[in-house]
């Protein structure tokens, strides 16, 4: 006896409006990504000041410093003391030389600990000093009270 064998027909799905709605997620989040919260550090409570004032204009080539209350220095993700921050600066400058820019170009921010000596900051700025840095920004937190 013979067998008909009957054609049945997969129902496959559309995936463009998947595709098209993973794209909309990611420009979504692109556009939420906090970028000021990119520049903080775990270990660094910045002091307070009524006197502080945002930058006029974005800063064109940040070198970010975290100084932690033992003044330990973190910059990029790596620790470094007074005396090793020679090397995280220089790779820094080594980047912006590579973009064409000059080291005037570049900003040292400085995101100290509230409870970090005056003496500590002092050093870094001489350090920073001493590899031609010229601009430093001293990062506190708005006292609204």
């Amino acid at each position: 006896m013979r067998v008909k064998k009957t054609n049945v027909d997969l129902a496959e799905g559309d995936l463009t409006p998947m595709i098209d709605m993973t794209f909309q997620l990611i420009a979504f989040f692109m556009v939420l990504i906090n970028f000021a919260q990119t520049e903080s550090n775990d270990r660094v409570k910045l002091p307070s000041s009524q006197l502080v004032k945002p930058p006029e204009v974005p800063l064109e080539f940040p070198i970010v410093l975290h100084v932690a209350k033992d003044g330990e220095i973190i910059l990029g993700g790596e620790d470094y003391t007074a005396e090793t921050l020679r090397i995280g600066l220089n790779r820094e400058i080594s980047v912006i030389k590579a973009e064409g820019k000059s080291i005037g170009d570049a900003n040292i921010v400085i995101r100290a600990h509230k409870d970090t000596a005056a003496g500590d900051v002092q050093e870094i700025i001489r350090v920073a000093q001493e590899q031609q840095l010229e601009n430093f920004a001293l990062r506190v937190k708005e006292d609204r009270s």
